[in-house]
């Protein structure tokens, strides 16, 4: 792992400690829903959107997606469960605007990643349905 990926790591972690759950559920705004996936059911989207994954988000989601991440320990708001009903049901639109926008402890990543990198992380999070 190269040095400015543990930094982020780092970062990421001392940010959320101390954090409190609120009790709110990370809800996207309705207009979300209207956005579309220009690389819906594109595999070589996915596979980048695999690599992405394992950079940013296996560090909390977990490797399989499941929220069990090694730092969710040290988390007070645990991570999304990819793998869930709740969680596929949502439109690509949704799903790409929650991981521009973030909700803390999770950061947004708009201003990190490319828009189409955040596609291919949608893509990449599709996988995991299958692997309940």
């Amino acid at each position: 792992m190269r040095l400015s990926n543990k930094i982020f790591i780092l970062a990421i972690l001392i940010c959320s400690i101390g954090l409190k759950a609120n009790g709110q559920k990370f809800n996207a705004p309705s207009w979300a829903d209207t956005l579309k996936n220009p690389l819906k059911n594109n595999a070589a989207a996915t596979a980048e959107g695999k690599k992405l994954y394992t950079q940013y988000c296996v560090v909390c989601h977990g490797d399989k997606g499941k929220g069990d991440g090694p730092s969710v320990a040290g988390l007070q708001k645990k991570p999304a469960n990819h793998t869930t009903d709740e969680f596929q049901k949502q439109s690509d639109g949704v799903i790409f605007w929650k991981i521009s926008n973030g909700s803390s402890p999770m950061p947004g990543f708009k201003s990190a990643l490319k828009t189409k990198q955040i596609w291919q992380l949608v893509d990449y999070t599709r996988t995991f349905a299958a692997k309940k």
